[in-house]
């Protein structure tokens, strides 16, 4: 199977719109001390300009409201944007509420596509994806959540934590055990609940080490909630019951190729400020791109970078060509390897500067904090390396004798060409 990433001279037009105005008009944003009312003041007339360039919600079909783009698309946009926090929320794709609208655009009915999906799409609601418990992190085939339909509500009691965006958000979508006598994988669904329905207590924001000291008000929080016998009607069902996993799936496959391409831009950001460094530090003799080691940091990053870029647009091409399920593998490589690129790249851009590096006087610090949450979040690493080791080691077989044992190959060898070996020997 042949792979081609390339696109169409009129979307590289786009993209050159996008690195220009992320860089112009947004990542000048970070700096400011401001409240959510006047971000939004500042920030709504931006997301006018994206709509006018049709790139708002750009993840989604066009019949949706989105570009319709597919992946290797998108990952290019999403590289763009992982430049800056702030950039995904102002183009109409920022995390939870992008792979929300997806996960309704999938599953949910015609009527929860009008309700909540497309106001979602137009930013006039926020939401929440609550499917993380305290004991059941890595492993969702441990959800304790139950929601038990009685006549035509659904109850719904469990904890959660760590459920993104839940203190901000007007809906969310939660995760829940709707039969826990069939196997854990056809069990669970995907239930709409509103965030002022009674026994939705959202505990706390969990304090985590990648909030910005800058700007937290900005931030989305990840809440602990505890659901106390909270009433929905079985309309707010998304899908059929037990659909829960074959959603969950459908939603974070194109979110973690979304992940990884904002890495790379967060990285490249990093080694622009790495690089500047080394040519611009003097320091014993010479400036710091003359030494040895700044030398192979610089390659290395660009390596590291580079194949990092090239995993992630052919795990999205192979996502547009056979789809997510045919790309597992792809995916969990990416996840594991970009969040590796991203922490090192920082770390060494960190190192060069010194303690500068390692002050709030420069972003680094801030995007090193966040990068640390790369190898947790959407499953950790050690799970993405397990399901791709398991899945590879499934094409080979064992056996007694090495298949590589030279002097078993040497008899068979010898077998094979018998007739040859021994005109040879006859002959001399």
């Amino acid at each position: 199977m042949a792979w081609d990433f390339s696109t169409e001279p009129e979307f590289e037009k786009k993209l050159e719109w996008m690195r220009e105005f992320v860089r112009e008009e947004i990542i000048p944003l970070e700096t400011l001390d401001i409240d959510r009312e006047t971000y939004a003041r500042i920030t709504a007339p931006l997301k006018e300009k994206v709509k006018e360039q049709g790139l708002w919600a750009a993840h989604l079909p066009p019949e949706l409201g989105g570009g319709g783009f597919g992946q290797v698309k998108l990952g290019l946009m999403h590289e763009i944007l992982g430049q800056c926090k702030f950039a995904p929320g102002i183009f109409g794709n920022q995390a939870p509420d992008s792979g929300n609208a997806e996960l309704l655009a999938i599953g949910g009915s015609p009527e929860q596509k009008e309700q909540w999906m497309h106001p979602l799409l137009r930013g006039e609601l926020r939401s929440c994806f609550s499917m993380t418990e305290p004991g059941a992190g890595a492993d969702p085939t441990l959800l304790t959540t139950r929601a038990v339909l009685e006549g035509d509500e659904y109850v719904i009691n469990g904890h959660k934590w760590f459920s993104s965006n839940a203190s901000h958000a007007d809906f969310l979508i939660v995760m829940a055990v709707t039969d826990p006598d069939v196997s854990p994988y056809q069990g669970s669904s995907m239930i709409i609940v509103p965030v002022d329905t009674p026994g939705v207590n959202i505990l706390r924001d969990i304090p985590v080490m990648d909030h910005s000291t800058v700007h937290p008000q900005l931030e989305g929080g990840h809440a602990e909630i505890v659901y106390d016998n909270v009433r929905v009607p079985k309309e707010n069902l998304v899908g059929n019951p037990g659909d829960g996993f074959k959603l969950a799936q459908q939603r974070l496959g194109p979110g973690r190729i979304h992940h990884a391409m904002r890495w790379l831009g967060q990285s490249k950001r990093a080694f622009d400020m790495l690089c500047e460094r080394a040519v611009s530090r003097y320091a014993h003799g010479s400036v710091l791109a003359d030494k040895q080691m700044i030398q192979d940091w610089v390659a290395t990053s660009a390596a590291e970078m580079q194949a990092a870029r090239l995993l992630t647009l052919q795990a999205a091409w192979k996502m547009d060509q056979v789809g997510a399920s045919n790309a597992r593998n792809e995916i969990a490589i990416i996840k594991f390897w970009g969040a590796k690129v991203l922490h090192d790249v920082i770390d060494r851009a960190i190192q060069i500067h010194g303690s500068l590096g390692f002050s709030g006087d420069l972003p680094l610090e801030q995007m090193y904090r966040a990068a640390r949450a790369a190898r947790i979040y959407d499953g950790p690493d050690e799970v993405h390396k397990a399901t791709v080791a398991k899945r590879i080691l499934r094409g080979y077989e064992a056996h007694d004798v090495p298949s590589e044992h030279v002097p078993t190959r040497t008899e068979a060898a010898r077998k094979k060409f018998a007739e040859y070996l021994e005109l040879a020997t006859a002959n001399n």
